[in-house]
């Protein structure tokens, strides 16, 4: 059998799922032929420059208009703009013959079975025997779709169903049609996963298929609970978001989100399709929902849906939220819940479930009678959407951000209790779960042997979910193989002479602990291991050193003792660039300040696409003290060629800094000079990315490595850097562009990236600059704004402009 490969993809139709896919594609370096239909009839700017329906501008306008609104919009659908390149536009008349050239043809038109019809009737006059053939739909048969289709088209034909926006949410559900190969299946099955990043699931043809029958269940089920309980939006949200490992946007704001129409277009579908659902009479539409369809309140997109912006009298905005008993818009309510309150104090989610059922408040009857129906009604939809349980749990993780799918919360619980509940309302578990528990298996999964297992119906014992052999599971594997830890790190032996140094303080912050867990993972692998990785499953790598006992530290003014902890952030930091053994840093997602100073330190960076990477000290009053400062210097005077004006190189340098940039992608990170080409790589698969990491260690090592000198070497421009830095921020004061302190502290910054006021550029020591960099720091610490500053983010958790 011939290697597939995909270097081509012609995408059918731009709105937003297409566009959104064509950007995702061109993220991960496929040639993308984007297509639409032309417009009937010109539009008054086109009348205006006396254009006609012939003109190609006119032809390609509604592609051309799509693909311009997607890369504009927020956040990006495209890791870096320049990647925008990779997408060619064209309509569905002049360009379709293009399509035999390709290697995958995917259309994602309007949800309309007649029209999707004629599209593949077209397509099939141009494709080449082979060529994979794919509908974007969320939920109309893909039976239907390829009635009447030749052999080869059916052979190569199914449904590939992507969540929107495609850059962000990782559920690829892969649906056969009756006659889709195994090899097909097999194929996008590891594509999804290994090129596009995504869980791929591969679903049954059946109505809104896993994630959304699911995930459309659970919200149509709360709409009822809510007027049952006379909850408001406020509350509902609160008991849905963060405290139970949902996105922040919970219920109500994600259904603003992804708008109400969406919404009810799919649970229509489930009610007209699935009349043997035993829960049929959830997914019939509330009346409010009605009315808002009626009114036009469909969310973001109208302006206006559970949630209102308005502006007030002062100018200021307000967010207003709508009463679902009388369908007026008040001011917000903040929801509190003493059943809540009692898991403030547990970080692990998993462990709140148990918590959050045994409440004797309203909140802990809302958590009883919701997850009693959805653990029944997941027991009923094996095998009718798919023989696997864990496959429900890894589409509702990937498509709707649940850290942790129906069953694995249900295991939390307990499954014996998880029955109890449901008996108290009047609802019991599909048969086979009673048989699971008289089998001796008292959970849905286990994990032994480093591998997660799963519960098969079929063969009544847990068997080995597929697919992990690619990754390195941390949960998995951190008990057997845990090395050593504190209350701040875990270190684990990953095998083959690799260890692992995990964060596991709140948010991943770098504190005292932190540090010790570093320096004695550095030790423990120049001792006996081959190489290092400081690398972690959590929400983000981290979010940086511990401001809060910084300012405990100011505050007081403990200076010795600050300078003392500066000196310690500095010199691990040194630690890991100057080891007798590789370290590789593995960043995802927030990696802010000090975590982007510690991987700007290791010997390469082996960063999830999706890490949003940066400097960013400027916002709490100081400037990077971890060593950063140094490294930017250090770069920059790297970055310096014969006849080059060294002060430009410097200052891009510099902006990156005082303006606190963070990327959006690992790929801006290479804009900003954190990342360096050449040495650090990135995966798009975060799940692959511990695993990736160690194959690099290993072959870094295995290829001789050999300790760095110090570097004495670091060329600094002194006043003549440090004077046009001076007049620049000097002029941006004056124009009120930034405050006095903003002026203070990239004053401050300049000393240190100039290497102080020297007469004439000199080479200086990597120490030298560390020095500076920690007076400054310290001195800044000192300052009642930059205090004020740190209180406002521990507080408020975002930037004071003082």
């Amino acid at each position: 059998m011939s290697k597939r490969t995909i270097k081509k993809i012609a995408i059918i139709g731009s709105g937003i799922m297409g566009s959104g896919i064509a950007c995702h594609f061109a993220n991960i370096g496929v040639d993308v032929l984007l297509l639409d239909i032309i417009p009937r009839e010109l539009n008054d700017a086109e009348k205006a420059k006396n254009l006609t329906l012939e003109d190609k501008s006119v032809r390609n306008r509604i592609v051309n208009n799509s693909l311009t609104t997607a890369l504009k919009s927020s956040p990006s659908p495209i890791y870096h703009q320049k990647f925008a390149s990779r997408i060619t536009t064209g309509n569905t008349e002049d360009d379709i013959a293009k399509v035999a050239n390709v290697d995958w043809i995917m259309e994602v038109v309007i949800e309309r079975l007649d029209i999707k019809k004629q599209v593949f009737e077209k397509l099939e006059k141009y494709r080449t025997p082979g060529t994979l053939i794919t509908s974007n739909t969320s939920g109309i048969p893909i039976k239907f779709m390829s009635e009447g289709r030749s052999d080869d088209f059916q052979k190569h034909f199914c449904g590939t169903h992507f969540f929107n926006p495609a850059r962000y949410l990782k559920l690829f559900e892969i649906i056969p049609g009756p006659h889709t190969s195994t090899e097909v299946l097999n194929f996008l099955n590891s594509y999804g996963e290994q090129f596009l990043g995504k869980t791929s699931v591969v679903a049954k043809d059946t109505p809104a298929f896993i994630g959304n029958r699911i995930g459309i269940f659970s919200i149509m089920s709360l709409f009822h609970t809510v007027k049952e309980m006379d909850l408001t939006i406020e509350e509902v949200d609160k008991l849905t978001g963060p405290v139970i490992g949902r996105p922040k946007s919970a219920t109500f704001r994600t259904v603003d989100v992804v708008g109400l129409d969406t919404l009810v277009h799919v649970a229509n579908g489930i009610a007209e399709n699935c009349k043997n659902d035993e829960q049929l009479s959830l997914f019939k539409l509330p009346n409010f929902i009605n009315t808002m369809v009626e009114n036009k309140w469909l969310g973001s997109k109208t302006g206006q849906g559970f949630y209102k912006k308005t502006k007030k009298d002062d100018g200021t905005s307000e967010i207003l939220s709508l009463d679902l008993n009388t369908l007026e818009y008040r001011s917000v309510k903040k929801a509190n819940f003493a059943t809540l309150e009692l898991t403030k104090t547990i970080d692990n989610v998993a462990d709140r479930f148990k918590v959050l059922v045994s409440g004797t408040d309203k909140a802990g009857e809302f958590y009883r009678k919701s997850f009693a129906s959805l653990f029944a009604y997941v027991t009923n939809r094996i095998p009718e959407i798919t023989d696997d349980l864990y496959k429900i749990d890894d589409a509702m993780k990937a498509g709707f951000g649940w850290e942790h799918g129906p069953f694995q919360i249900w295991d939390a619980i307990g499954v014996e209790k998880g029955i109890d509940i449901m008996k108290l309302e009047g609802l019991a578990p599909a048969s086979w779960v009673q048989d699971m528990l008289a089998s001796g298996n008292k959970s849905f999964y286990t994990v032994k042997e480093g591998a997660t297992f799963a519960y098969d119906i079929q063969k009544k014992k847990q068997e080995k979910v597929p697919g992990q052999d690619a990754f390195i599971i941390l949960n998995n594997i951190r008990k057997p193989n845990e090395v050593w830890k504190n209350s701040g790190v875990v270190i684990e032996d990953l095998g083959d002479g690799i260890l692992n140094c995990e964060f596991q303080s709140k948010m991943n912050t770098i504190g005292g602990d932190v540090l010790a867990g570093l320096n004695k993972a550095v030790d423990l692998a120049e001792k006996n291991f081959q190489g290092l990785i400081i690398g972690n499953q959590g929400a983000n790598f981290s979010v940086g050193a511990n401001i809060g006992m910084i300012f405990m530290m100011a505050v007081e003014q403990e200076y010795d003792e600050l300078n003392a902890a500066i000196k310690y952030f500095q010199d691990t930091m040194m630690r890991m660039r100057y080891s007798s053994i590789p370290t590789i840093s593995a960043p995802h997602g927030m990696s802010l300040g000090g975590a982007c100073e510690l991987s700007m330190h290791a010997d390469k960076v082996v960063a999830a696409a999706e890490t949003y990477i940066g400097l960013v000290e400027f916002g709490v009053g100081v400037i990077p003290g971890g060593a950063g400062s140094k490294e930017m210097a250090l770069r920059a005077s790297d970055m310096f060629r014969k006849d080059d004006v060294e002060l430009n190189t410097l200052r891009e340098y510099f902006l990156s800094i005082a303006m606190a940039k963070v990327s959006t992608s690992a790929y801006e990170a290479f804009d900003l000079g954190i990342l360096q080409k050449g040495k650090d790589i990135i995966v798009v698969n975060k799940d692959r990315q511990i695993a990736t990491a160690k194959a690099h260690a290993k072959l870094i090592a295995e290829a001789g490595y050999t300790q760095p000198l110090k570097r004495t070497d670091v060329k600094v421009l002194g006043k003549q850097a440090l004077g046009m830095f001076l007049v620049g921020t000097d002029a941006m004061q004056n124009s009120k562009y930034i405050s006095k302190h903003d002026q203070k502290i990239a004053d401050k910054l300049a000393y240190v990236m100039a290497g102080g006021d020297l007469s004439e550029p000199t080479l200086v020591t990597e120490q030298y600059l560390l020095d500076l960099e920690r007076e400054a720091f310290l001195s800044l610490c000192t300052e009642r704004k930059t205090l004020e500053r740190i209180q406002h983010m521990l507080k408020k958790g975002k930037p004071l402009r003082n």
